[in-house]
């Protein structure tokens, strides 16, 4: 009997060799860890989690919440150990990390058609079918051969990303639309402040706490990439002459330059994502909520990503993966988890579930398939495979990535609900195809 290979067991890996088997396909798994460990690792089971929460919300009305139950539609092995090995956090899916790493690694280990390699691979295998799961910080000899298969162009070591806004938050009475000295298309979302607002603003943003920075991490920060907060903090009027900047742009509502600018710039085709321009961070996520409220036009928005800042190997997938997660010049190499663009451990998990379904399928002489675009599952797929590649960041799943009702709906949660009931509605009818 053929076999399809899985390189790397972290949630991608083990749940795409959870679904290979469970559908009658014998899987060899290759895991570097104990033999080599990673920086951010710290055990040598599979499935590592970093804390308790890291599932974050379970309810439909969150997007992640939606995704998670459309895992569980399609038996998810990370879903049914999380469940084992639950603890109590009100609305949000909290687990015992280390019962759930050894629920995972056993259930993996013992299963019949999964012989588990504890070793580091270093190249891609050129035959058979194969999952390449290895993580955000894949080692550099595995990494060295994925650039030469995906080229050097298409290989990203840094996800420095900006916050996401909710486009339906922000106060449209407070802002305006234009491009700097009313060039091209009014194609940014500007949020005007005075003096006072800046100042106290820059207060805020030099004085906020930040996340805790990690060795391997450091290099990351290059003056074309820099955390806004750091560029703050050389001078109160550094901003100003960077991203902040007011040249070139005058407030229709008073006929005069603003004193500061902070300029946001729509993240999908659909408009109802904003990316806030220049604003990487390394702020703890309260502080950016906290801070970033202080804008103008800002001060009710939900972010559907904060903005990150850490060491991160991912590849261009808009360009590289077809949405069925496989390499576009490469049919037989499917790639999930991290690498493949995703952003979060429930979105990695995921990835691995449609590369195990889909490697499963080719291993059987079937083609792969690609979950409803209605779907989270479909939706996340679509975001990494079909977005702008000029730029591409990873991102968690968020209702802003599926289509939108047809209709107005104030009501946020009544909405989302019936976007879920929709969701889960077409992946019911999808499941009868696999």
């Amino acid at each position: 009997m053929t076999h399809v290979t899985v390189l790397g067991a972290g949630l991608a890996g083990s749940e795409a060799a959870w679904q290979l088997a469970q559908r009658g396909v014998r899987v060899r798994v290759y895991e570097m860890r104990p033999t080599k460990m990673t920086p951010a690792h710290h055990g040598p089971h599979f499935a590592e989690l970093v804390c308790s929460n890291s599932f974050r919300a379970d309810r439909v009305e969150n997007a992640v919440g939606l995704l998670k139950e459309e895992m569980r539609q399609l038996d998810s092995l990370v879903m049914a150990c999380a469940e084992k090995h639950r603890l109590p956090a009100g609305g949000a899916l909290a687990v015992d990390r280390e019962g759930f790493a050894l629920e995972v690694t056993k259930r993996v280990s013992e299963h019949p058609l999964i012989e588990v390699i504890l070793q580091e691979v270093e190249q891609v295998p050129t035959e058979g079918i194969m999952v390449l799961a290895t993580g955000p910080l894949t080692s550099p000899a595995l990494t060295a051969d994925l650039g030469r298969i995906t080229g050097e162009d298409f290989l990203y070591f840094y996800d420095a990303a900006a916050p996401i806004i909710d486009g339906e938050t922000i106060d449209y009475e407070k802002v305006f639309w234009a491009s700097r000295y009313d060039k091209g298309d009014k194609d940014y979302l500007n949020c005007p402040m005075n003096k006072e607002e800046y100042e106290q603003f820059y207060h805020a943003l030099i004085t906020a706490e930040i996340h805790p920075i990690r060795a391997f991490e450091k290099e990351i920060f290059f003056e074309g990439c820099m955390p806004i907060e750091v560029m703050a903090s050389r001078g109160p009027q550094t901003m100003l002459f960077g991203p902040l900047k007011p040249v070139g742009l005058t407030n229709p509502r008073s006929s005069e330059r603003p004193y500061a600018v902070i300029q946001l710039r729509r993240d999908n085709a659909i408009g109802t994502l904003f990316n806030m321009v220049g604003f990487q961070t390394h702020l703890k996520w309260g502080e950016q909520q906290r801070v970033f409220r202080m804008i103008p036009g800002l001060e009710q928005a939900e972010f559907a990503r904060f903005g990150t800042m850490h060491r991160n190997t991912f590849i261009n997938s808009p360009r590289l993966l077809q949405p069925t997660t496989q390499v576009k010049n490469r049919p037989n190499l499917l790639i999930a988890g991290q690498i493949s663009g995703v952003e979060g451990y429930v979105e990695s998990a995921a990835s691995g579930l449609i590369a195990g379904i889909n490697a499963a399928r080719l291993a059987q002489a079937q083609e792969p398939l690609v979950p409803p675009r209605e779907t989270a599952l479909g939706s996340l797929l679509y975001y990494i495979t079909a977005t702008d590649p000029k730029g591409f960041q990873p991102m968690n799943i968020t209702y802003g990535l599926l289509p939108p009702w047809p209709e107005k709906i104030r009501d946020k949660k009544e909405k989302n609900l019936r976007l879920a009931k929709k969701a889960l509605a077409e992946l019911e009818q999808w499941k009868s195809l696999i």
